[in-house]
């Protein structure tokens, strides 16, 4: 048996490249000048009859790829195996990870555990200036893994981890992976890029293509409705829609069961009991030239549903708390069963996406046996879930190349995004703020898919400025609605209107130009898209905005997210003349006029949640 804390030596003669003669360790921002050597890894573990072998290569200065493969003589279990190495705490003030946390300042300890359905392997640190200063990646965003570090005080350096094989895994004969080391000196957010890039080039990780339609404000049922829907009522929450600007329904949870107690025991037949006119009600909605998307979870049979019998036998365990079984995608019966279920749907009811729902709940179970036999084409529970979702979307596209496909965090990772291509931010119902991070957050890994914000809601009695807080601060992402449009007052429906028709009217430069964020240990207070003509900027607490590389644009818009009425431009050099608009949040001209953005600090009076034009 070989037990192991490697060595430096070991790992060279394992075949470490790059190493010189002897071995090294690195130190952050002087490592820049070096590579990442794989003779900085240690390792522990028991190989047993595995050989493990680490190798690094350079790409090019202060970015690498480690290189790690597990090979045995058979196939066998693999053993728990942690890649450990440290780097030392300089000029580093705040970190990013893809988990659903807000606190992105206490570093003592940050890590991630990642799957195929479960947020993405990669952490990163940066400098008080948003400058990154070390991204870590694995290419592996299938298995269950963990990445880590944590500070530890006696020594004050970062101490990294990537735990392999954690959890029962099948029978290997070989297993190999990458890790992306970059520690170049660029904001955080070019830097994670890079690595959506990077995922995005592996063989079986390409992306979706993300139809126009996955970029269009929607209205949604849930926070509005829950379970309790009504057809009627529904469609004149459309027609409303339609009016403000929003392209599609999404019906969620209720339609399937008329049980409304919010749990899911009568859920996995997927008849519509409380709309048995479906098809009419598709048809109705599509002539108020609107798409049609209808929620599903895709894992569970509830324990009172029909099919409960028909899959004995076949479920990974049990959720008590919701009386509901998660089902064994391992067997080609389940796979079917639930692809069969959706293409049934979209060709009985002509549906034009899916919300599909619970990923994160495909996992083995505590009793579940990891072998391909008894009826099971796949022993791993990941790779199954894997075939499952992609032969969901390509049947599905075989019938319409325009599908859309929603999943929402924490299954928002490198491989959620070729089965689907509209990514939502998790649930945070009424809660402005964390909306901006969650939805900024997904962005940063969502490349060219559509980044959703959770629905929108609030209360009908508030001041408008307060509920339009709700939606400012989501403009970098596609809105969604759950008020009851029908029972709120006007100027909630104008001020809805109002944005709206900005989001649809500056859609390409919100969601398709370059996205940077700032300050993600603020909660980033000040969101910029922009492109070769115009900036669009979210201000969320800061009362400056620096104008650097605005001096090229036709146009600038402020958006004033926030109860100040005063926002102050800081001008590194004179930009000259500007008209300027200053709206309110429901788009009343407050006034307008002709402004000099002379070098120096410009102030503008700006309505609580309004907007400031400015164009040369």
């Amino acid at each position: 048996m070989k037990h192991l804390i490697y060595s430096v030596i070991l790992l060279t003669f394992l075949g470490c490249t790059n190493c010189g003669d002897a071995p090294q360790s690195i130190t952050p921002m002087n490592s820049q000048m070096i590579p990442f050597m794989a003779d900085s890894i240690s390792v522990d573990g028991e190989l047993k009859d595995f050989e493990l072998k680490i190798t690094s290569e350079n790409l090019e200065k202060g970015l690498d790829i480690v290189k790690v493969s597990l090979t045995g003589k058979k196939a066998m279990t693999p053993p728990k195996i942690t890649l450990k190495w440290q780097i030392p705490s300089i000029d580093i003030a705040k970190f990013w990870n893809p988990n659903l946390g807000v606190d992105k300042v206490t570093y003592y300890s940050n890590n991630v555990k990642t799957s195929a359905t479960r947020y993405a392997p990669v952490l990163s640190y940066m400098n008080m200036n948003d400058e990154n200063r070390m991204t870590v990646a694995v290419g592996d965003a299938l298995n269950k893994l963990e990445l880590g570090s944590y500070l530890k005080e006696e020594d004050a350096n970062f101490h990294y981890y990537l735990v392999l094989f954690d959890e029962e895994y099948p029978a290997i004969k070989n297993y190999e992976t990458e890790i992306l080391v970059d520690r170049r000196k660029q904001n955080f957010a070019q830097t994670l890029t890079g690595v959506t890039d990077w995922w995005a080039k592996q063989e079986n990780y390409k992306p979706a293509e993300t139809p126009q339609e996955a970029l269009r404000p929607m209205y949604s049922t849930w926070y509005s409705y829950h379970q309790s829907l009504d057809v009627d009522e529904l469609l004149e929450e459309c027609r409303e829609s339609k009016k403000m600007g929003m392209e599609a329904i999404i019906v969620d949870d209720g339609w399937q069961t008329m049980d409304d107690k919010r749990g899911y025991a009568f859920t996995g037949d997927w008849k519509p009991d409380r709309i048995p006119n479906m098809k009419g009600f598709v048809d109705q909605v599509h002539d108020l030239d609107m798409k049609f998307l209808l929620w599903y979870s895709v894992p569970f049979i509830g324990k009172n549903a029909e099919n409960y019998p028909r899959f004995k036998g076949k479920y990974l365990y049990y959720w008590d708390s919701q009386g509901a079984w998660v089902l064994d995608p391992r067997y080609p019966k389940v796979r079917e069963f639930i692809i069969g279920i959706y293409e049934d749907a979209m060709a009985d009811w002509g549906l034009d996406g899916f919300k599909l729902d619970f990923m994160a709940f495909f996992k083995p179970g505590k009793d579940t046996e990891l072998t391909a036999e008894d009826g099971r084409d796949y022993a791993s529970v990941y790779h199954a879930v894997d075939r499952l979702m992609t032969d969901i979307m390509a049947r599905l596209k075989e019938k319409n190349p325009e599908i859309l496909i929603e999943f929402r965090q924490p299954y928002i990772g490198p491989l959620m995004r070729k089965y689907g291509n509209m990514l939502r931010a998790a649930d945070c119902p009424n809660m402005a703020t964390i909306n901006r991070v969650r939805t900024t957050d997904t962005r940063l890994l969502g490349g060219s898919s559509a980044i959703h914000a959770d629905m929108l809601m609030w209360h009908p009695d508030d001041e408008v400025e307060h509920a339009a807080l709700q939606i400012l601060n989501i403009m970098f992402s596609v809105p969604q609605i759950s008020v009851r449009l029908n029972e709120i007052p006007q100027e909630h429906k104008d001020m809805i209107a109002f944005w709206v028709d900005y989001w649809n009217e500056n859609q390409e430069v919100l969601m398709k130009g370059d996205f940077t964020p700032h300050k993600p240990d603020e909660l980033y207070p000040v969101l910029i898209a922009q492109n070769t003509e115009k900036a669009v900027i979210g201000l969320y607490g800061n009362d400056i905005i620096v104008s650097d590389g605005f001096e090229n644009l036709q146009a600038f818009d402020i958006i004033n997210a926030r109860n100040k009425t005063q926002i102050v431009i800081l001008n590194n050099q004179d930009l000259g003349t500007y008209q300027l608009q200053v709206l309110d949040c429901m788009g009343e001209l407050v006034y307008e006029k002709s402004i000099q953005l002379k070098k120096g600090a410009v102030a503008i009076d700006v309505p609580a949640s309004g907007l400031v034009k400015l164009t040369k």
